[in-house]
């Protein structure tokens, strides 16, 4: 666990250093420097993008991760290399060909209220290819397990960027249709700079020929496509459908809350860049008591990192919304809905790792089809009948579901699970922490107000973790720093 804990770290501090800017970013100068229009419609074009590029990557950024551990001869790890490379390439080549002769019929999709989007349509495309090299990039330096520099390209890059876009939009540098195209670009170049580094750890030789077990090579790529595919459309299928049955401005203040919730799951997201790869190599190696040592492990440091952040979330989701402008003001319960769900995430470990990267993906894979069906049945129903929250109710219900199916998936086929005493245990202590701060304001200015309250709930939270020990890691972090 000790190198899982050193990069976990690592990336956990870039991740937050993303998420700092991309707060500022989402709840300060964006509502201050554009119309809620233009900032429905970045959030849009991101949205969508982020929806479709796992149509672009069809599944190779995972089937690297897999087998690449899988083959003990280098040729085959060429072969290997090569194929994910080119595939994404000729899916892109045939997805253009469909929207350069199709581009009509899209545009037409935007007829009516939000025709602000159809100079700009082309611009997912664009970005979603780049998302798509990116993440395969990514995924390269995943396996030679150097995931701090891609974590924070991930994180940190196009955000800053977008603040510096943000600074030269409001002092009139730029303008609105620059300021997209720019970003366009940002996410072009940070996906250069990642393929950059990737072939610095290993430039591949290209090899014409697919490697030993093809045939489960691309079964796997297919079916991993369709699992992104509905990963992706459970996070981002909402502000889409949003944006079809609502004047584009509530993708914006929609977007807002959902920002605020979704740093709840930094810790996992950042810890799940080097399980993946480590949990890949214990399945290959079949070692199953190191793997439950490792699903428990991350469950309980998941836990209680997510749960901190959680309580620091909810227990001030009241001041986060005075400092923000009144236009993008709406109820809590989104934030709290979304929150909750991003606890799950946490509270499940390395699940996704273990069953993305066993035998058991396809069985994944119609359960979340099946999850992406019913959200979008959900949304249909809930989005016009309640607006922005029928989204998030559409949302909490979809994911809620497939993850506890994933987990009950992993306990029936390994016979193992997370949880322990100390789940419990820090479960009940998240509660009494969000009863006891969620109604307690200091009558200060919003700022000071958080801050004050944020050190005295972490310091008796984190305080009484290492005390009752609910996670290992978490506790040899605080002992390291207290001997220091």
């Amino acid at each position: 666990m000790g190198i899982v804990l050193k990069q976990s770290f690592k990336n956990l501090v870039s991740t937050y250093a993303g998420f700092g800017l991309g707060a500022i970013n989402v709840l300060f100068l964006y509502p201050n420097f554009m119309t809620p229009e233009y900032y429905g419609l970045v959030s849009f074009i991101l949205s969508a993008s982020m929806l479709f590029w796992p149509l672009m990557a069809l599944g190779t950024h995972n089937t690297l991760v897999k087998f690449y551990s899988s083959y003990s001869k280098q040729e085959e790890k060429e072969k290997l290399f090569s194929f994910v490379l080119v595939l994404p390439l000729l899916v892109g080549l045939v997805l253009g060909l469909i929207g350069y002769f199709g581009y009509s019929f899209v545009l037409s999709y935007f007829n009516g209220e939000n025709e602000l989007v159809k100079p700009y349509a082309w611009l997912i495309f664009v970005i979603t290819f780049a998302m798509a090299y990116f993440e395969l990039f990514f995924s390269w330096s995943k396996v030679f397990l150097k995931s701090t520099f891609g974590n924070i390209m991930r994180e940190v890059f196009h955000r800053a960027c977008i603040m510096i876009l943000l600074g030269l939009l409001y002092i009139n540098v730029i303008d609105i249709p620059l300021f997209l195209y720019i970003m366009t670009a940002v996410y072009v170049l940070r996906t250069l700079l990642m393929m950059v580094f990737a072939f610095k750890l290993h430039l591949p030789k290209l090899q014409f020929k697919l490697p030993d077990n093809a045939s489960r090579v691309i079964k796997y790529s297919a079916l991993i496509f369709i699992a992104g595919s509905v990963a992706m459309m459970l996070l981002d299928l909402d502000k889409v459908m949003i944006e079809y049955y609502l004047p584009i401005e509530n993708v914006a203040i929609y977007g807002i809350s959902i920002y605020i919730a979704s740093v709840i799951a930094v810790p996992s997201r950042a810890m799940h860049q080097i399980t993946y790869p480590l949990t890949a190599q214990l399945l290959n190696d079949k070692d199953y008591a190191g793997l439950k040592n490792l699903y428990q492990r991350s469950s309980n440091t998941l836990l209680i990192v997510g749960g901190l952040i959680f309580l620091l979330i909810i227990c001030n989701v009241g001041e986060l919304y005075e400092m923000i402008p009144q236009d993008y003001h709406i109820g809590f319960s989104i934030v709290i809905l979304i929150g909750i769900v991003k606890l799950y995430e946490n509270l499940i470990g390395n699940n996704n790792s273990i069953l993305f990267n066993s035998d058991y993906y396809r069985l994944v894979l119609a359960i979340g089809v099946l999850c992406a069906v019913m959200a979008v049945v959900l949304n249909i129903l809930l989005i016009p009948k309640f607006g922005v929250y029928g989204a998030s109710y559409a949302t909490f219900i979809a994911f809620f579901t497939y993850n506890t199916v994933k987990l009950i998936v992993v306990w029936k086929k390994f016979k193992m699970h997370p949880f322990s005493s100390r789940t419990w245990v820090s479960l009940g202590l998240i509660a009494l922490f969000t009863l006891s701060f969620y109604f307690w304001d200091f009558n200060f200015q919003p700022l000071l107000n958080i801050a004050l309250k944020s050190v005295i709930l972490g310091l008796l939270f984190v305080g009484f973790s290492w005390k009752l020990k609910l996670s290992n890691d978490v506790s040899q972090v605080i002992d390291t720093y207290l001997k220091r």
